[in-house]
């Protein structure tokens, strides 16, 4: 149930603006990160193969401590566990280039320090979600709106982290990249600690003797989100989509790119007009999503989003053309971050957010690791128009069979 503030005295924005602070320097350094750490792996290694098993030693614990974590974040409460967060994932990367300058820093103790990026990155991020409910209601912003600022600070972050992670990179080196993202998170930590009102943020207060266990704790989590079929559908379809997306990212637009001939520039301008369109949708989204049928605009969202990006890849038409579907598809792909987040934060009791948060997240973002391997031998075994009208059919299909599923029309309207 959606939750407003009811105490008096003048209204503040500093607790959301503080919030947002914190995710943009953080999420800008994770997009950052995503084109330095890959790169330093392969410059220095010579290996895709080995490129690979980096990216995936960072997402699989990623995905894995998200779900796991909701119980600590609740306990410890989400402003003390984002800043840990950040100190480690900062610390973490520092160390990469001291320790390559030190000349001790092997394929596998950067593994393993990828991994414990990975695993910080995922409470980090899940508390600072957490938080987002609690700065609406102490700025008095309706929930959508804030969940639709949330969404533009992640969507200007996918959109021009890249463009300067790549830039400095390319300037820098890789190694200048990963201090620079060490200190988004090290950033990212002071704006949680500073920008933050002194009592939010914090755990409730707790009675130790009567507080269940951490097994019994997450399997409350886990038997509400079984009882809440809308969540649980959403959770599914976005899981089966973000698949999709990242064969789509990670495999089929680059081949797409090297076969048309558009190469990397032509990647570098769908990319960027797609995230430009998404950041104009989640502005829209924050401005007016408080009013207008959630369910029609998401699944709309998703029809536009979606399918047409992989189909006129297959068209083979020119790159100008390619470039205003993804536009369109960025617009209707911003609506859908602060719908889920309002919807997500509005059926989940305070008490179980971090619970519930982490393993619809967790669930949300499980294929993301297999996405670029599944897609790359798809490719190599039937080439790359039949994978790309594929994976558009199963992107259609799965919107809208979750979108025909009777819970989706509790969509608009807030539990009782």
């Amino acid at each position: 149930m959606r939750h407003r503030a009811g105490t008096g005295g003048g209204r503040s924005l500093r607790p959301l603006a503080g919030i947002l602070a914190a995710l943009t320097v953080s999420q800008t350094g994770t997009r950052i990160s995503a084109i330095a750490l890959p790169w330093f792996v392969l410059v220095t290694t010579g290996s895709a193969t080995k490129t690979g098993v980096t990216a995936f030693c960072e997402m699989a614990p990623y995905v894995t401590v998200k779900a796991l974590t909701g119980p600590l974040v609740e306990t410890a409460g989400p402003r003390t566990v984002s800043w840990i967060a950040d100190a480690v994932s900062g610390a973490a990367l520092a160390l990469i280039p001291l320790f390559h300058a030190l000349h001790l820093l092997s394929f596998w103790t950067l593994s393993a320090m990828v991994a414990v990026i990975g695993a910080a990155r995922g409470p980090g991020d899940l508390s600072k979600e957490v938080i987002v409910p609690e700065a609406a209601e102490r700025s008095r912003v309706p929930l959508e709106r804030a969940t639709g600022l949330a969404g533009t600070t992640e969507r200007l972050a996918a959109t021009f982290g890249p463009a300067a992670g790549g830039a400095l990179i390319g300037l820098s080196g890789a190694l200048t990249g990963l201090v620079v993202v060490s200190g988004c998170f090290a950033l990212g930590s002071v704006a949680i600690a500073l920008g933050l009102p002194r009592g939010m943020g914090h755990a409730p207060e707790r009675h130790a003797a009567a507080e269940p266990g951490y097994w019994r704790r997450l399997g409350e989590g886990l038997a509400f989100l079984r009882g809440e079929r809308l969540l649980l559908n959403l959770s599914i379809m976005v899981a089966v989509t973000n698949l999709l997306d990242s064969a789509f990212s990670s495999v089929l637009l680059p081949v797409w790119a090297r076969q048309s001939g558009a190469g990397p520039a032509g990647i570098g301008l769908v990319g960027s007009v797609l995230g430009v369109g998404a950041v104009c949708g989640s502005l829209v989204a924050a401005a007016v999503a408080h009013r207008i049928p959630r369910r029609p605009v998401f699944f709309i969202g998703f029809l536009v989003a979606g399918a047409p990006r992989f189909l006129i890849l297959a068209a083979g038409v020119p790159t100008a053309a390619v470039a205003v579907v993804f536009a369109v598809a960025g617009l209707g792909g911003g609506f859908l971050n602060p719908i889920l987040g309002a919807i997500s934060f509005e059926r989940v009791p305070r008490g179980l957010l971090g619970r519930v948060r982490g393993l619809t997240d967790s669930l949300a973002w499980a294929g993301i690791p297999l996405g670029g391997l599944i897609g790359g031998a798809a490719v190599a075994s039937v080439g790359l128009v039949p994978v790309l009208l594929t994976g558009g059919a199963a992107y259609f299909l799965t919107t809208n069979v979750a979108g025909l599923r009777p819970e989706s029309r509790e969509m608009n309207r807030s539990p009782t």
